[in-house]
């Protein structure tokens, strides 16, 4: 007696999946549009940023096929690839602000400081505060800086890598998506302020809607990303040093 029809379909999904990177490269393209369309006729609304709705159905769509999610990273590691050529895009953005970045340059010091050694150290005291493990302290710490930097520097310090990507992500998504809120509560109408503050708390994520939202506003989140990233990396052994309870 042959399977039922949905249990042959699946098979043949994770047959073709397993062979072939295309099926989840075109799948996760095409959820990703799905969800910008969704965010775009819903009139930009917070709670429904691309990123959020996007990584939400994949994964539940890898929870009901079953796919292991080395799988998944395998099949669209082309994605990947084009991470390096989006970032240093960023430097047109920021080129055209080159003078106003100039003017700036101690309030851009003062905030870097500040908002790098709040973000480590409130990630730090939250998961203590909680009964997190060494590992789990180390991995939270670097959140608010992009993954590149915050893997590397979580795994050298012996925190956990995988729970480290899941800090960074919870950290984008939701700095996005509570940024416009905050900066209207605060009225930070500068878009460079508000730039800033969303590309030093949510990274590569708040960049890319800081960059949909105003010119400036991407350039000064970008500058803040990038600054923060190598922040975190020199400061964060220094907070770890001379934390006592880490």
């Amino acid at each position: 007696m042959s399977a039922p029809l949905p249990e042959r379909l699946h098979t043949a999904w994770l047959s073709l999946a397993e062979s072939s990177p295309l099926p989840w490269l075109v799948l996760t393209m095409l959820v990703y549009m799905a969800a910008m369309a969704i965010y775009r006729k819903s009139g930009n609304r917070p709670l429904l940023i691309p990123v959020f709705t996007g990584v939400v159905v994949i994964v539940a769509i890898l929870m009901v096929t079953g796919t292991p999610y080395a799988t998944y990273r395998s099949g669209v590691s082309l994605l990947g690839l084009m991470i390096g050529p989006a970032t240093v895009a960023l430097a047109i953005p920021l080129y055209a602000q080159r003078e106003r970045i100039r003017q700036l340059w101690l309030p851009i010091s003062v905030a870097l400081l500040v908002g790098c050694l709040v973000a480590l150290l409130s990630a730090l005291g939250i998961a203590w505060a909680f009964g997190g493990s060494q590992a789990t302290l180390i991995a939270v710490a670097p959140k608010s800086a992009t993954i590149p930097i915050a893997l590397p520097m979580a795994e050298r310090f012996g925190g956990t890598p995988s729970l480290a990507a899941v800090a960074v992500a919870i950290t984008g998504i939701s700095g996005t998506m509570m940024a416009p809120l905050l900066c209207r509560i605060l009225r930070l109408r500068d878009p460079a302020v508000q730039g800033f503050a969303i590309g030093l708390t949510a990274h590569a994520i708040g960049t890319a809607r800081a960059i949909q939202l105003n010119p400036t506003a991407g350039a000064f989140s970008a500058l803040a990303m990038g600054l923060n990233g190598v922040a975190t990396a020199v400061l964060m052994p220094l907070v770890l040093a001379i934390t006592p309870w880490i």
